[in-house]
Order: structure tokens, then sequence, then C-alpha cells
């Protein structure tokens, strides 16, 4: 059988290097690569990532210029662009956290559809949730 191994998580934004930024505060990891706009190509376009110190477990996120970037809209409306993805990330203070989170510029989901899990919104309005 041929062995698959997933290493990294792509998010599509309209702001790949101000949102690696976020992240990078937000989870203590390194901006590992950070690259601008191609020649011909918008302000926002280039790619960062962000990776997971050694000895510390994670995927690396990319984060991917998208022209015609939409925010999502959470919880899911008809007729709206939908989160299709989220990240989880586990915290052992679901209070501090979600303190934190907005201090380096996160918002708090005004729905909260669990009393262990908090929704948030990066800056670019991509939801990610905090969970005990």
């Amino acid at each position: 059988m041929v062995k698959l191994r997933v290493t990294s998580v792509t998010i599509g934004t309209s702001q790949p290097r101000e949102l690696a930024r976020f992240y990078s505060t937000l989870l203590d990891w390194p901006v590992t690569a950070s690259e601008g706009p191609r020649p011909g190509e918008p302000p926002g376009d280039g790619w960062a990532q962000v990776r997971p110190p050694d000895g510390v477990a994670g995927a690396t996120l990319n984060f991917e210029f998208e022209r015609h970037f939409t925010r999502p809209v959470w919880p899911a409306v008809a007729g709206h662009q939908t989160a299709s993805q989220h990240l989880d990330i586990y915290v052992d203070d679901l209070a501090a956290a979600v303190e934190w989170a907005v201090s380096c510029g996160a918002v708090l989901s005004e729905f909260q559809p669990q009393q262990d899990v908090r929704v948030l919104f990066d800056p670019d309005g991509h939801p990610f949730c905090l969970f005990l």
C-alpha cells in the first residue's frame, strides 16, 4: 500500500502575507516563507507560510492569494459564500485563548454552537475554532 501523509493546509485569501503574520503571532510559529506579488499582479498577490517550530506537532499553513476571494459567511446562509473548511485549534484555557486571539486581531463570532468551543474569525473572515 502507498503511504500518504497530510503535511500542510493551503488557505485562499485576499491577504496572504498579513494572514501569515496573524497566525504566526496567534500560534507563536515562525513565518517560514513570504513572497510578494508577481510582475503585473495586484499588490495583494503572493503567498506566505507558517510552520510549527522544531519539536512542535502540527501541519504547515500556507496562505495563497485568491484574486476573487469572497469572505465566507458563517453560519452558512443560502446564496452566500460558505466556509468550506476551518482550522480547529486545541487550547488548555478557553477564556484566555479567546482573549489572546482577539488581541491578535481575531473577532469572536456572535453565534457559538457549543459550550467548550469558541468560533472566531481571522482578519480575512475565515472562521476557526478554539476548543478544550
